[in-house]
């Protein structure tokens, strides 16, 4: 059965969409079945892997409106360089609309959890790309996952917005999804030579303690320029930092879940 994370901060512009393409890729390469889920009306995550939104026909917001099932939506992503372990749920701009149907939907915040549970044990990991507000989607998302893994930004700002998002959590845990975890916090856009990023990161770790990543997102043009080209950073240069950032937080994340090794094989 499918590990399902969710990739969540109402912030936006600290890193979700980067670690829902290169983490997902990372734990595919090490041969884990994964499967990452575009929830975000932008849909930079589909057109990161390479898939053209003007061409999806259904995506999840078919699946969230009863209209269609996960198992028909998916697209194989890179399935000759990373084995056919790596699958993408899409989503469009009309995606928006959801939220606004979703408000007139019986059990409305169990509708991405109910589309999950039909292909989960077909997975190792499904991981959930969040929009970047406390949303109706956000929610289902929430509802759904087994954890959250929150990126932060190491910036001066950082840790505003966490207080309101680990209420948000709260409260999802008290009437919705009361085995809701926090998978761990990630610093991502950490640059070394940047003092405030050594005091984020502090500070950080001196509050959430081992919730926090020992592996840091550094700044990195490849990593940056990966999204442009379609590929996640591993298959675009695997010898940059960014790769080397994100094969060392899938580490992390399979032995946080039973442990695994990263197979550079499947990275071309």
């Amino acid at each position: 059965m499918a590990k399902v994370i969710c990739i969540a901060n109402q912030k936006g512009g600290v890193g979700k969409t980067t670690t829902a393409i290169n983490l997902a890729a990372s734990l595919a390469a090490a041969q884990k079945k994964t499967m990452f889920i575009d929830f975000d009306p932008q849909a930079n995550a589909t057109s990161g892997v390479g898939v053209d939104k003007e061409e999806v026909r259904r995506s999840i917001y078919d699946a969230l409106i009863g209209e269609a099932d996960i198992a028909d939506i998916k697209i194989d992503i890179e399935p000759e360089a990373l084995g056919g372990f790596l699958s993408v749920v899409p989503a469009t701009p009309e995606l928006t609309g959801a939220e606004v149907e979703l408000l007139h939907l019986e059990d409305r915040e169990w509708r991405l959890k109910q589309a999950i549970e039909k292909v989960a044990h077909e997975y190792d990991f499904i991981l959930i790309d969040c929009p970047p507000s406390l949303s109706i989607l956000t929610v289902n998302a929430l509802t759904a996952a087994d954890s959250v893994l929150i990126p932060v930004q190491c910036e001066y700002y950082a840790m505003e917005g966490l207080g309101q998002l680990q209420r948000t959590i709260s409260l999802i845990r008290q009437r919705l999804n009361p085995g809701l975890k926090v998978e761990g916090y990630l610093l991502t856009m950490f640059d070394s030579r940047n003092r405030i990023c050594h005091v984020v990161a502090d500070e950080l770790r001196a509050y959430f303690n081992e919730e926090v990543f020992e592996s840091v997102i550094f700044r990195n043009v490849r990593l940056a320029e990966s999204p442009s080209h379609g590929k996640p950073i591993i298959l675009y240069d695997i010898k940059s930092t960014g790769a080397e950032s994100y094969i060392s937080l899938a580490r992390e994340v399979i032995a946080r879940n039973g442990g695994g090794n990263i197979e550079e094989s499947h990275t071309g």
